[in-house]
């Protein structure tokens, strides 16, 4: 079969991936396409139906997954024969049930829920496929003594110096000596929590904040107290209030478009948070992850401070791609000899072959232009998703017209949110739950949307459902 005849819409939801996925499957159950019989290849397929390969590949895989097709060497993708077909699937879907385990790891490997209103990344097909296919063919070309071995205990040294470049942009006192490559940001969050940090040790957080960051803690046995975060930035005031009672180590914040507010930090603020640390001796770790989506001039506290004990944390999971597992840390040198110890002690190096494909991207893939199209995707998407929010009765606690994230809260009562969830689940809708972003669990009517990928109806339709469901109390 050399063309496949698909109706795709891309004004709507849910995505082309999606999309794709459903009109091939249907086309197999209804024996458009029987069994045994040959797909197009992923690049004809993108091309007669104006898709990018990344797209056509990724519903391919879910279609793998789902035991639809199968991918044969030197034949490319056929349908399933019906020697292979899996039992008959139920009337009704099942879907899987929500609990922190599900959000925090199957989640990323589960393509059975559509409309990820909750995720934590950019949509397949905004990814700068045209700087990856570059720099994969780049890549290719290297000569196979160039592949072996396991790389520099810091990572591949043309990224650290073009991380170090760039973050001179902002005012880091910053070379290559004082960067550290990891297997993404948050690969760097715990290797700063097992070089620094000792089990009933003491430590903030922002309230709410980065769910795999508590994550990290809970498993190093550490106390964690929770900050409120505010519109600022985060409270000073109940700050100050918790490091006199508490005496705590350290304190993890968020400074631009803060997941999961979207809030960020004001300049008093960011001054403020660095005073009460310098008097107290905590020490700061950044995590600044989503500067790049930020308007110019938001404070840096990395910068304000000089490094001293400071650690910034970054990478590029927001802006190339989740599937290229490169973050970093910028820390004193002495600081990050320790920490490039703890990285080899817990897993060696990590991959220079994936940070040589980023600094191609950053190189030659026109990276800037790239970053600056999602920022203008994205702004559009705060846009209409804070329409939608208002129209459905939801109260948002910030519309930053950036980033990826908004924090809105629902017209419930809190101790139905996790029913709403499973609700939500139940229609092919993956919510993302305040409680998983708080310090001890609590109930929240609060949730983390992703402005990326919230501009659907079919959610909407859900939310301004909701107060017919779930009346408040009188």
């Amino acid at each position: 079969m050399k063309d496949l005849s698909l109706s795709l819409d891309r004004r709507a939801a849910p995505t082309l991936v999606d999309q794709l996925v459903t009109s091939i499957a249907r086309a197999i159950e209804q024996k458009i396409l029987k069994p045994g019989s040959a797909l197009p290849s992923i690049r004809m397929l993108a091309r007669t139906q104006q898709l990018s390969a990344f797209t056509v590949a990724e519903a391919y895989n879910r279609l793998v997954s789902l035991r639809l097709i199968v991918a044969r060497r030197g034949s490319g993708f056929r349908v399933v024969e019906p020697m292979l077909a899996p039992p008959p699937r139920p009337a009704t879907v099942n879907r899987p049930s929500l609990n922190a385990s599900w959000l925090l790891s199957d989640v990323f490997a589960d393509h059975s829920v559509p409309i990820k209103a909750g995720c934590g990344w950019i949509p397949n097909e905004w990814i700068n496929e045209t700087g990856m296919h570059h720099a994969l063919r780049t890549l290719s070309r290297l000569p196979g003594p160039r592949l072996a071995g396991y790389g520099h205990p810091y990572g591949a040294g043309a990224l650290r110096e073009f991380i170090a470049a760039s973050l001179r942009r902002y005012a880091l006192p910053v070379d290559s000596s004082n960067v550290l490559l990891t297997q993404g940001a948050t690969q760097a969050l715990d290797l700063i929590v097992r070089t620094l940090f000792r089990a009933g040790d003491t430590v903030l957080v922002e309230d709410p904040c980065y769910c795999n960051l508590l994550q990290i803690l809970k498993l190093a046995g550490l106390k964690v107290l929770g900050v409120p975060r505010t519109v600022e930035g985060i409270d000073t005031l109940e700050l100050e209030r918790l490091v006199l009672a508490h005496q705590p180590k350290a304190i993890f914040i968020n400074t631009v478009l803060q997941n999961p507010s979207g809030a960020s930090l004001t300049m008093s603020a960011a001054f403020r948070v660095l005073q009460i640390a310098d008097h107290h001796g905590l020490w700061v770790i950044e995590d600044d992850i989503s500067r790049e989506l930020a308007a110019a001039g938001a404070p840096c506290l990395a910068a304000m401070e000089g490094l001293h004990k400071v650690i910034y944390v970054s990478g590029y999971s927001k802006t190339i791609t989740p599937l290229v597992r490169v973050g970093y840390i910028a820390a004193e040198r002495g600081l990050l000899a320790d920490l490039a110890r703890t990285k080899m002690a817990v897993g060696l190096t990590s991959s220079e072959l994936t940070e040589r494909l980023v600094y191609n991207v950053l190189l030659e893939g026109h990276y800037e232009r790239h970053v600056e199209l999602v920022r203008e995707k994205l702004k559009d998407k705060h846009r209409r998703v804070v329409e939608h929010m208002m129209q459905a009765g939801l109260t948002v606690f910030h519309a930053p017209q950036g980033g990826l994230f908004l924090w809105a809260k629902l017209p419930v009562a809190a101790e139905h949110c996790h029913e709403i969830t499973n609700q939500a689940l139940a229609q092919g809708i993956w919510l993302a739950p305040g409680s998983y972003f708080r310090p001890q669990d609590q109930a929240s009517s609060w949730f983390r949307f992703n402005a990326a990928t919230s501009d659907v109806p079919e959610l909407w339709e859900f939310m301004r459902g909701l107060k017919q469901r779930h009346p408040l109390p009188a």
